[in-house]
């Protein structure tokens, strides 16, 4: 049996909306993060996980982002290569690593973060009203709350 707001909402045509809303916002600041920052968001979003996480391990990435372990693992490397993120031994586990920001990982994620911002309000103030926002907002943290909790849409390798 459907539920109520299945009945008063089109789901397809929600869905569609969601996600080529959510890639043209990603797009958007992809160009803005390369272009003054020379990162990519998926790198920036990893890299602002782990400034408010230290220590948190590859497999809580991939968690978090709902990525497989490998490519966030190849992820890594890449952060590793240019200098931002460091491989610490674990105590607790000797087959994983913890992960922590260089002191440039830093600078680079504060940075970043400020750019972040400023373009995604850019993008999104003249649009939605604070009301609207809000509603939205609280709507998608339930409905992601919901499917973490469920793990529901995780990858599996």
């Amino acid at each position: 049996m459907a539920s109520k707001a299945s009945e008063k909402v089109d789901l397809p045509g929600f869905f569609a909306d969601l996600v080529r809303c959510e890639t043209r916002l990603y797009n958007a600041l992809n160009d803005r993060l390369r272009e003054r920052h020379g990162i990519v968001t998926s790198q920036f979003e990893f890299l602002h996980y782990l400034r408010d996480h230290p220590g948190a391990r590859v497999a809580d990435l991939a968690a978090e982002f709902a990525v497989g372990i490998g490519a966030t693992s190849k992820s890594i490397d890449r952060l590793e290569r240019q200098g931002w993120v460091a491989r610490q031994p674990n105590p607790s586990d000797r087959r994983s690593s913890l992960l922590a920001l260089t002191a440039d990982g830093l600078r680079l994620a504060d940075a970043a973060e400020r750019t972040f911002t400023e373009r995604l309000a850019e993008l999104i103030a003249d649009t939605l009203q604070t009301s609207p926002m809000t509603a939205a907002a609280q709507t998608l943290s339930e409905l992601r709350t919901v499917l973490e909790r469920d793990q529901i849409g995780m990858p599996t390798g």
